[in-house]
């Protein structure tokens, strides 16, 4: 397992380089363009792939199974889901019940996802995140959605990169999200569109510095509740394989946002996000895959609520900062770059592994510049929840600086 995981890095590290890539891909890749529709179940596996239901029904339940042609997934949806008892960072120890359903609109079309998740956890947060991304019958459109509803305490560091893990202010609310966003097809795999997102924050307490120190927090300025509600402009470029577990494949998402009083917004602010993302098979021949991540979270203008601010772990997907505890660092400006490989354990495709490195950059308040870069890494492995969807049970294991690790579970790979 450790010389597995050193060449994982030593891969890393020598790929890095975006001109071998290009090399190794003009050297081994066959001239195909990318599908439309996503791809799911190999086709070139010559050993039968199997995944942990059908590990539960042929050991546990004794019933046989059914092959599986090459793609599945129809108008009925694909469903997995797998209850689990678990520990965070953020939750401590947690109840959850997580999954997803993959579905078709029509044949041909791409696939469609809806993932969710129900937590409680023993830090007294309840959980229940949404999200969707719909694809119409003939692709012209796709409707993306993010729902959220937080019963959540919550401590924050202060703002800003630099900040000491040792200024903890616990702050409590209850916060509900509602993204909804209608892109509409323009050319090959460019989508153009728009939407409503609000933010709602109520019953906002905070503790203040546990070690004595001034808060950040309380310095920015605080509020009972808090409203962010603006419309969006968007852009979608996706070339990707498959949504769900990526193999090879370009992915860009632009969003400008703009709050408004009118709508609700206890201030007014703009930001924009630009979340860029490729894939290799990497060596070309192999079911492995090198993945890159560009995040980046910037408010333009105005001064957003404190909790509206750009954090660890609070893009769409709770994805960013793996080594770091949700909230670690925030800020009005957030840079956020990962690379990740990920491998196979067995040959069946039942377990996987996979090592990522990352580094985030957070300025303090609107205005000020970018502080110090915060590197994260660490190994994971991956068992195949549902080989028709490619959906895996994903535990990884973080560290960061200052002492910082933990352990992080996700169903569906982080990006």
């Amino acid at each position: 397992m450790n010389q597995i995981v050193v060449l994982a890095f030593l891969c890393l590290v020598s790929c890095c380089c975006s001109n071998l890539i290009k090399a190794q891909e003009k050297k081994h890749m066959r001239m195909v363009p990318y599908p439309l529709s996503d791809s799911v179940a190999s086709a070139i596996d010559s050993v039968p792939q199997i995944d942990l239901y059908e590990v539960l029904k042929k050991d546990i339940f004794r019933k046989k199974n059914k092959p599986i042609k090459k793609d599945t997934v129809t108008s009925k949806p694909v469903i997995s889901f797998i209850p689990a008892v678990g520990y965070t960072l953020t939750s401590g120890l947690a109840v959850t019940l997580s999954g997803n359903f993959a579905f078709r609109t029509a044949p041909g079309a791409r696939v469609s996802t809806v993932t969710a998740s129900a937590a409680f956890t023993a830090k007294k947060q309840f959980t229940i995140p949404v999200e969707s991304n719909i694809w119409s019958k003939n692709g012209e459109y796709v409707f993306v959605g993010d729902y959220r509803f937080y019963k959540y305490p919550q401590n924050t560091y202060g703002l800003g990169s630099s900040s000491n893990i040792k200024n903890v202010d616990s702050v409590k609310y209850n916060y509900i999200r509602f993204y909804e966003t209608i892109l509409r097809h323009i050319t090959g795999n460019l989508y153009l569109g728009g939407g409503y997102i609000i933010d709602y924050h109520n019953k906002i307490t905070n503790s203040g510095n546990n070690n004595g120190t001034p808060s950040d927090y309380l310095a920015y300025g605080t509020a009972s509740h808090t409203v962010s509600s603006g419309i969006t402009l968007n852009g979608l470029f996706d070339s990707r394989d498959n949504s769900i577990s990526p193999a090879k494949g370009f992915y860009t998402a632009v969003q400008y946002r703009d709050n408004y009083h009118f709508l609700g917004s206890t201030s007014g602010w703009r930001s924009l996000i630009i979340d860029v993302r490729h894939y290799y098979k990497f060596p070309q021949a192999s079911d492995n895959v090198l993945a890159f991540w560009s995040y980046n979270w910037l408010v333009i203008s105005g001064k957003p609520p404190f909790l509206d601010l750009p954090a660890t772990s609070w893009d769409p997907y709770s994805s960013t900062g793996r080594g770091y505890i949700q909230g670690r660092f925030r800020g009005a400006q957030m840079v956020y770059l990962e690379t990740e490989y990920r491998y196979k354990l067995s040959a069946n495709g039942l377990f996987g592994g996979v090592f990522f490195v990352n580094a985030e950059s957070f300025s303090a308040a609107p205005g000020s510049h970018l502080q110090a870069v915060q590197p994260g890494f660490g190994p994971g492995l991956r068992l195949k929840l549902n080989k028709i969807s490619k959906t895996n049970v994903c535990i990884d294991y973080g560290f960061g600086r200052e002492g910082s690790r933990g352990l992080f579970i996700n169903i569906g790979e982080l990006f």
